[in-house]
C-alpha cells in the first residue's frame, strides 16, 4: 500500500522514519499513527502529525494518537491469539458532547488487513482475510478508477465474501450464520 511506497522512497512513512532494511510484509518496531484526512472525493489524503496538530491542536492530536494506539494495540493482541496479524486498520473519530468516539466501523475486514499469522513470510504480499483480493482484481482490469466501476464476476463476490467470513469466524470463533 501507500506505506510500503513512501518507504520505498524515503525510507519513512507519513513522515516517521523507520528502520533500514524493512521487507513488504515486515512487523513494524511498534505501531506508528499515521492520520489522514478526508478528500471531497477519492481517496483520504494522508497528512504529518504536525499537519494533524495545526488542524485539530495539539492535545487533541495527542488523544487521537492515543487512542488509535490503544484500540489497535488491544485488537492486534486478540487477532494474535487467533491466529491472525493485524497488519493495519483505520478508524474515524468524532465528538460528540465533548467527547472523542469512534465513528465508524473498526476491525472490519475493509478497514482493516488482516494476514494468516501460519502463512505470513517476509518480502511478498501476505494472504489475507480483507478487501485486497478484490483491489487486486480491480487492479488487473483496464478499469480507470471512475464511476462506474467494472461489475464483479460471481467468482471475486465469493472469494471477497469468503475471506470475509474467515477473518469473522477466525477473530469471533464464531460460526457465520445468515440471519
Amino acid at each position: 500500500g501507500s506505506a510500503l511506497k513512501s518507504y520505498r522512497e524515503d525510507g519513512t512513512v507519513n513522515g516517521v522514519k523507520m528502520p533500514a532494511g524493512l521487507q513488504q510484509g515486515d512487523k513494524l518496531p511498534e505501531p506508528i499513527f499515521t492520520p489522514s484526512t478526508k478528500a471531497e472525493n477519492g481517496h483520504d489524503i494522508n497528512i504529518s502529525i504536525a499537519e494533524l496538530k495545526n488542524i485539530v491542536g495539539t492535545e487533541t492530536a495527542e488523544e487521537l494518537e492515543s487512542a488509535s494506539l490503544q484500540l489497535f494495540n488491544e485488537a492486534s493482541a486478540h487477532a494474535e491469539s487467533r491466529g491472525i496479524i493485524l497488519a493495519d486498520t483505520k478508524f474515524e473519530f468524532g465528538y460528540l458532547d465533548g467527547k472523542l468516539h469512534l465513528g465508524d466501523e473498526a476491525f472490519t475486514p475493509d478497514s482493516s488487513r488482516f494476514w494468516d499469522a501460519k502463512t505470513w513470510q517476509p518480502g511478498r504480499a501476505q494472504e489475507s482475510f480483507d478487501k485486497q483480493f478484490l483491489r487486486e482484481w480491480l487492479e488487473s482490469t483496464d478499469w480507470n478508477k471512475e464511476y462506474p466501476a467494472p461489475r464483479l464476476p460471481h467468482d471475486v463476490v465469493s472469494k471477497t465474501a469468503a475471506r470475509y467470513r474467515e477473518a469473522y469466524e477466525r477473530l469471533t470463533g464464531e460460526k457465520w450464520a445468515i440471519a
